[in-house]
Parts: C-alpha cells; structure tokens; sequence
C-alpha cells in the first residue's frame, strides 16, 4: 500500500468515527460516547478508535470542531451574500433555528447542548465551547453595529444587551424543538428576533 493511500484511508476511518461520534452524541451527549460504543458501531476495535485520536478528550474535541465547522458552512457561509446588518442576521438566525429541525442534522443544536453539558466542567471541551459561541457573539455584535450604522436600528442600540437577547430566543427555542416537541417553536423563535431586529 502507498503512503498516500495509506493517509487517505486513515483520514477517511477518521472522519466515520468522528461522524458516528456526532450522532451517538446527538443523541445521549458528548460524555456519553465511549470508546467501546465506537468500536461496536463501526465494527473496529477500541485500540482501532482510540489510535486515531489518542485520548477520549481528543475525540471529544474533534466531534466538537466537527459540528462548529458544520454550523459555520450552515449559518454565516449560507448568508454571506446577504446585505449586512439586519437581514444578514435574520437570515442567519432563521438557518439557525432551521437546522435544529433537520432530520439530517439529528435535530437539535450540538454546540448549545454541549454548552449545557459541560458548562459547569472546566477543561479542554468547556473552553472550545466557550470560543465557538463568543466567536459567534462577536459576529452578532459586527452586524448589529452595521444595522445601527446603516440606520436599521436606533443609534442609542444596546449591541451587548440585543446579542444577549437574541441568543436567549435560540436557546428558548431548542429548548421548544427538543425537549417540548412545539411544532410552533421556529415560527415563534424567527418572530421574536424579527421584532428584536425592528423587521
């Protein structure tokens, strides 16, 4: 075998263990997805698993990195294109909250729920999280500042006080999708931040 297939074939086993460990942690939660569980559904042996990321924390930041670069390419890449300030951010929102009912992505978001899941656990995980949603916060607070500059919302804005809030409706909205099964939560939730973005 050539070292090139070689390193294609080990990115390609990496990659399925990662995916599999989205999904089981989709549905039982990050610390819940054991090496021996990624073994038995994958077919490999844990020795298998575990040598591609060395340590359970390392897998754990990989799915981790994994579903930040999904949610990336699903909200800011998807409205790239839109006019900055307030109808970016309302695009933005709303690929956000549309990707909590897609089947294919297991419903839900998997940032917030590891946020929740390891908000009260310092280490490596916590502080990735951490990262992901104040580089998110600081992408609210650009457009805003833009919708404030191009007269879309008053000049006395509160820009870390409507981050705040607005995060607030995502989060009362997963909360809706998943733990309630409200049908009426993505409307409800891209009202709320339609009326916090005076549209």
């Amino acid at each position: 075998m050539s070292p090139r297939k070689s390193a294609v074939e080990t990115a390609a086993t990496r990659t399925r263990i990662i995916e599999c460990a989205l999904t089981l942690a989709s549905a039982e939660g990050l610390e819940g997805v054991t090496i021996g569980r990624l073994a038995a559904e994958l077919g490999m042996s844990k020795a298998g698993v575990i040598g591609h990321f060395g340590t359970k924390e390392a897998l754990q930041l990989a799915a981790l990195d994994a579903a930040i670069e999904r949610f990336r390419a699903r909200v800011p890449a998807r409205v790239a294109g839109a006019d900055p300030g307030a109808a970016r951010l309302a695009r933005a929102f709303g690929e956000w909250i549309a990707s909590m009912t897609d089947a294919e992505e297991n419903a839900g978001c998997f940032i917030t729920s590891v946020a929740t899941e390891f908000d009260g656990r310092p280490g490596p995980v916590r502080d990735a999280v951490l990262a992901a949603l104040a580089s998110w916060a600081d992408y609210v607070a650009a457009e805003l500042r833009a919708a404030v500059e191009a007269g879309d919302l008053p000049a006395d804005t509160d820009v870390d006080q409507l981050v705040f809030e607005l995060n607030g409706v995502v989060l009362a909205a997963e909360q809706a999708i998943q733990l309630h099964r409200d049908p009426t939560a993505p409307a409800r939730a891209r009202r709320a931040i339609d009326r916090l973005l005076g549209r």
